[in-house]
């Protein structure tokens, strides 16, 4: 488990063959038991069901195969979500109550998209219709007496509370975007860094919080310490920089130890933030007593690439992956349609061994609001400021494609098979049954064939798709 420096940057980061799908030819005779059902995106079409394909024996014998691997088996999945900000919730909040119970049961609902992971804040993020935290005021609080969550009462705790009923079994991951301003040098939630001397109050802080949330009936079962540790963002937002050591000591001295006599413990996931900072996090681990109150790596795709959880993933095999961060712009004129983005994207994660995907904000105005930082993005739905119309993005129908498929305990196997602009990944769910999701970025048509076993099946990929099959 534990790799010297050196040893481990000889290691190559590991490279998966990736492929696609979504217009429907070629039906042959059933043989392999069982068709396959078959749903695609592309054009004016939004997972629509395709008429099934039937299964051929024998190989194909071209170039355009992906072949399905069972003796090759990865990860479990978690599940698929997006976060409750304070902007997300207040948003939600201002849509009549039958039109949220319809769109959050279209969000949670198994016949809907199935999401069942979510995130929140622990505090304000950028996303919140103001900048708060727990413990307001300056004066140092080191018993944390001054704590309250009131602020979440209005509609934060009611959204959550009615998305959990839909999602009974949702996991929720709760993050800071910046700990009490009094925790702080600059004595401001914005922008700064941690305080050595804070660490221990903010563990009592969070293990507050976890106890107020469970005590409002929305228990939390993972913390990160912090959000994008590596950043506070020029000043601009809530946000906190942690030296590498600060988390270590952290976790290993205060909040790991904290969390395991809490009567509402939460596993710990570290870091929530890019790929590019796998070696901090290698360094963090090779701390024999932090590694131990570890369970996962919380991963950002906007710095770096998929392949570098892997680095992380070989040396410390039994902590878990999990992809907590990313979502559309509102900006351009791709919001609605860049599907294929997202299926190339989620497909990345999956195939190195992430458990979970979660975009960022469930829900914003057309503007991206509310927001209180400088970034412009854009909700999983839309929902209109004076009209209350709801839009989706393209990413919502890029998820409809995994989550309303790939459930949890479905475990990721293999797939093989390499063509231009053509995505692919498969997983097993846990009654048995089979699912494969193809992308084609493209601007073509590609044949594929998928093989497995000793029967194949031809699909033909529309330009621009992402297709999702399912067989026994």
């Amino acid at each position: 488990m534990s790799l010297d420096r050196r040893r481990f940057l000889k290691l190559s980061a590991a490279t998966c063959a990736v492929a696609g799908t979504s217009n429907f030819n070629a039906i042959a005779a059933d043989s392999h038991g069982g068709k396959i059902s078959a749903w695609s995106t592309f054009g004016d079409k939004r997972h629509q069901k395709q008429p099934p394909l039937g299964w051929t024996k024998g190989s194909p014998g071209n170039a355009n195969t992906i072949q399905v691997d069972d003796a090759q088996g990865y990860q479990s999945i978690l599940g698929f979500g997006a976060a409750f900000t304070d902007a997300a919730c207040f948003t939600l909040n201002r849509l009549d109550p039958d039109a949220r119970k319809q769109l959050l049961q279209m969000l949670f609902s198994p016949s809907g998209l199935g999401l069942n992971v979510s995130r929140i804040c622990i505090g304000s993020s950028d996303y919140a219709t103001k900048e708060y935290s727990y413990d307001e005021g300056l004066d140092p609080d080191p018993e944390i007496q001054r704590f309250s969550i009131e602020h979440d009462r209005a509609y934060i705790l009611p959204i959550l509370r009615e998305a959990r009923g839909i999602s009974p079994d949702m996991w929720i991951l709760a993050s800071p975007w910046s700990p009490p301003a009094w925790m702080k040098p600059n004595k401001s939630m914005i922008g700064g860094c941690m305080k050595r001397s804070s660490l221990a109050p903010y563990a009592i802080y969070i293990e507050k919080f976890l106890n107020a949330y469970a005590g409002e009936g929305v228990a939390v079962n993972s913390v990160t310490p912090q959000n994008e540790v590596d950043a506070e963002q020029d000043g601009r937002m809530p946000a906190c920089c942690w030296p590498q050591e600060y988390e270590i000591e952290f976790v290993r001295d205060h909040l790991g130890p904290r969390l395991a006599k809490s009567a509402n413990p939460a596993d710990i996931w570290i870091l929530d933030h890019n790929y590019n900072l796998w070696g901090r996090v290698v360094d963090q681990l090779e701390d024999p007593k932090m590694l131990s109150m570890v369970k996962g790596v919380a991963w950002h795709g906007y710095m770096g690439t998929p392949e570098q959880m892997m680095n992380v993933k070989r040396a410390f095999p039994q902590i878990d992956m999990f992809w907590t961060e990313g979502g559309p712009d509102w900006e351009g004129n791709t919001y609605a349609t860049e599907w294929a983005k997202w299926g190339d994207t989620f497909t990345g994660i999956l195939r190195n061994q992430a458990r979970c995907i979660i975009s960022w904000n469930y829900a914003l105005d057309e503007k991206g609001s509310p927001n209180i930082g400088p970034f412009h993005a854009a909700g999983l739905v839309i929902v209109d400021s004076q009209t209350r119309e709801i839009s989706y993005s393209g990413q919502f129908w890029a998820f409809q494609h995994f989550s309303g498929h790939m459930r949890r305990g479905a475990r990721v196997i293999g797939s093989w098979g390499e063509q231009k602009n053509v995505k692919h990944v498969v997983a097993q769910n846990a009654g048995g049954g089979y699912v494969a999701v193809l992308t084609n970025t493209g601007k073509d048509e590609v044949p594929v064939t998928l093989q497995h076993g000793e029967s194949f099946a031809k699909v033909s990929l529309a330009p621009d798709s992402v297709t999702t099959l399912e067989w026994s």
